[in-house]
């Protein structure tokens, strides 16, 4: 039975003397161990501590660049590029109101003039920034309208948005490049995509159209026949929705 050693205990029998100088041994194991344990882990300390400091610091400087390039590069340069952006989205919103001279507009919202920035400088001077990405769509579509379908494809295939409207309109702007290049599985692909990317009273019923009549084309009545009547269920107020009974027609017959 092991003694609770008070202070000024003295042990009385032989038996409490041996077990007062057992736990007087153990204690002082325990503490020499954790004297060698705290030694031990000094010395580490003390071999390791340039490691750990740089460690420290490397990630410390990781912290401040990348709050300094925020604050001091990236911040100013997504500014820039959105001011840049101003130019040649004036030329191409007058080339799309324009009933003449669409090339030649679309022309200088692509090369730029005057000084300015167009939409392919903005994409290489600002590249990783909101307005060159955007300016991707734009220069897309600018050479959609120009009837360059491969450009087309090149410039709207970078554009990356989880907008409704704009990441839709890319990828069915896609669909159209290949319809054009007569490669209809591709195009079908592409507006199967646009109907994925989101459902909205805008560009759902558009892309399921341009899907249906794909898919007729290449013989796919079923497919067409899916895509018409989820037009007339679902966006019976939308103008594709005027003529779908025909094409449902269409659809049904040998389907």
């Amino acid at each position: 039975m092991a003694t609770y050693k008070k202070r000024g205990f003295k042990p009385k029998t032989k038996v409490e003397a041996q077990e007062f100088e057992e736990q007087e041994s153990t204690t002082a194991e325990v503490f020499s161990t954790l004297d060698e344990s705290a030694s031990k882990t000094e010395e580490w300390v003390s071999r390791n501590q340039s490691y750990i400091l740089g460690a420290i610091g490397v990630i410390a400087i990781g912290v401040l660049g990348y709050l300094a390039y925020s604050q001091f590069v990236q911040n100013p340069k997504e500014a820039s590029a959105a001011n840049e952006m101003y130019y040649p989205q004036q030329y191409f919103d007058q080339a799309l109101a324009s009933t003449t001279a669409k090339d030649s507009l679309f022309t200088l919202a692509l090369e730029g003039a005057e000084g300015k920035y167009g939409f392919l400088d903005i994409i290489e001077e600002y590249s990783g920034t909101k307005a060159a990405n955007l300016a991707n769509y734009s220069a897309g579509m600018a050479y959609l309208n120009m009837n360059k379908y491969e450009e087309a494809v090149d410039y709207l295939e970078e554009f990356k948005s989880d907008d409704e409207i704009l990441g839709a309109l890319a990828k069915g702007g896609m669909g159209d490049a290949f319809m054009q290049l007569n490669d209809p599985k591709y195009a079908l692909e592409y507006y199967e995509a646009a109907i994925a990317h989101s459902t909205n009273e805008y560009t759902t019923p558009k892309f399921l159209y341009k899907a249906g009549v794909t898919a007729l084309e290449m013989g796919d009545k079923a497919k067409a026949l899916k895509y018409f009547e989820r037009i007339k269920n679902e966006f019976s107020s939308s103008d594709e929705a005027r003529s779908i009974d025909a094409f449902i027609g269409i659809a049904k017959s040998g389907a």
